[in-house]
């Protein structure tokens, strides 16, 4: 039995931003952004929004029917600048917490690193619900959009953001691309890489 996957629109905003703060609440790299528990709870969905905001206007959300899982796409062209915008991770700061320097920062790291001079498609995100992680929802969101990747010869590119999510993008043919993003005093993040299949 497959699982059901549909395009999310702005009706499920809330659906989507809850899931993703539930997902990533006390993932690694959120941990280091908002360190106080409390804080975090408080201010993570905020973040969390900001990104589904960016993507449904710029990409494509996919999230399973019963909104226990989703994945965030963005197409990016050959000729992209990420290491030239220096005004994304400002914003982005500016919007969700502006007396958190490590907001802009994880912006700044992420932008230097991804990849330019060629075509890709970057999970932005992906996120399961906490009582269903390890049922193979992440895999089964990502297969419709590598499968394409493969179809058109088109790479993806992601940021691993903790061991096992790491294990999982390399058992979908990812592969690190060094160097790993080091957030001051915190946890790597893994830039990977994945050639499109023949």
């Amino acid at each position: 039995m497959g699982v059901g996957i549909r395009r999310a629109g702005e009706g499920d905003r809330e659906l989507v931003t809850r899931l993703l703060d539930q997902a990533f609440q006390n993932d690694p790299v959120s941990s280091w952004i908002f360190p106080d528990e409390a804080y975090r709870r408080a201010t993570h969905p905020k973040l969390m929004a900001v990104f589904l905001d960016i993507v449904l206007a710029e990409g494509r959300v996919d999230v399973t029917e019963d909104g226990t899982a989703c994945a965030m796409w963005l197409s990016v062209p050959a000729d992209a600048g990420h290491a030239d915008d220096d005004e994304g991770p400002v914003q982005l700061r500016k919007a969700v917490d502006p007396d958190n320097e490590r907001v802009e920062l994880v912006g700044r790291l992420t932008n230097e690193i991804h990849p330019a001079g060629r075509a890709h498609e970057y999970l932005w995100m992906i996120a399961v619900a906490p009582g269903h992680q390890g049922e193979g929802l992440g895999s089964a969101l990502m297969r419709p959009v590598l499968d394409r990747c493969d179809r058109e010869g088109l790479p993806a590119y992601l940021e691993a953001s903790s061991t096992r999510s790491r294990r999982l993008y390399e058992r979908l043919g990812f592969v690190f691309r060094s160097p790993a993003v080091d957030l001051p005093g915190g946890p790597p993040m893994w830039p990977m890489w994945r050639e499109p299949r023949t």
